[in-house]
């Protein structure tokens, strides 16, 4: 599910900052992105986020600008030395008698080294109260999209439900058409010889082997637990899945036993509204 959050600290030493972009994802990415002196808070951040999100891409931005630049820099006496005599000689060898200069000297490499005089404990408390806020905002974006899909879902599910009643209305007119059928090509064969028990004995075959009411039964009972997950679980994302799988596995057993038009026209919105539920699930945790 997307969302957006941004949390932000200030302190003596500058301020620092946490953002947070969610995208939608069938699993668990983390991106985080930190300054080289706070790497060390990689894990923990990485820890939190999996504690508060379990789908999607989550990308972490980390931000530290500081006011004044806690560095010194360091000279490399004995490297120095180490030039100075090289130059000297150098310029020996040349015949140019001159003396090196404190600006080349300075200009090689290594001369001068900068030592940044960092403790990454310091920006800790900062960096929780940031990444807290960006999360709290980052959540709340989330909920506002999720009551959105919620009733998109909903929307669909009733409409299963529709139809299940129509394809309910017309189980009746299912059996009669398998009985009619067969009792007409029974005649068709063996005209006025036809054996009345035979089809009677006939007929309970293809009814136990065509009936659908224990598919409509089970589709009822799929669709009351997935109104139940959506409500009340937290993170109903792969159970819902799973029950859609199985309701559309129902559906299509329906609609390859029946031969009537409603039930048919029926099945054929029922599989569009899984479809539809199907899509929006890959934006629910």
């Amino acid at each position: 599910m997307t969302g957006y959050g941004y949390g932000e600290q200030t302190a003596d030493f500058g301020s620092l900052s946490v953002e947070l972009r969610g995208y939608n994802s069938r699993f668990l990415e983390l991106n985080i992105n930190l300054p080289s002196s706070l790497m060390v808070f990689e894990q923990p951040i990485r820890e939190y986020l999996a504690d508060h999100c379990e789908r999607g891409k989550v990308e972490v931005t980390v931000r530290l600008r500081e006011l004044v630049s806690e560095s010194e820099v360091v000279v490399d006496t004995p490297m120095a030395l180490s030039y100075y005599k090289a130059l000297q000689e150098l310029s020996a060898a040349l015949g140019l008698g001159e003396t090196p200069r404190l600006a080349t000297i300075v200009s090689m490499e290594g001369v001068l080294q900068v030592e940044k005089k960092r403790d990454p404990e310091r920006y800790r408390p900062y960096l929780n109260q940031a990444l807290e806020e960006a999360m709290r905002q980052f959540e709340a974006q989330r909920a506002r999209e999720g009551e959105a899909t919620a009733e998109d879902i909903l929307r669909h599910v009733g409409t299963i439900e529709t139809s299940l009643a129509t394809v309910q209305t017309h189980a009746p007119q299912l059996e009669e058409h398998i009985k009619k059928n067969l009792r007409q090509r029974f005649q068709e064969v063996m005209g006025d010889l036809v054996d009345e028990n035979r089809i009677l004995t006939e007929t309970a075959v293809l009814l136990m082997k065509y009936t659908i009411s224990e598919e409509i039964s089970r589709l009822m009972t799929h669709l009351k637990e997935f109104r139940r997950e959506l409500k009340e679980n937290p993170a109903p994302g792969k159970k819902l899945d799973f029950l859609c799988q199985e309701m559309n596995r129902e559906v299509n057993t329906i609609g390859s036993k029946s031969p009537l038009i409603e039930v048919s026209q029926a099945v054929v919105a029922m599989k569009d509204a899984l479809e539809n539920i199907r899509e929006q699930l890959r934006n629910v945790e």
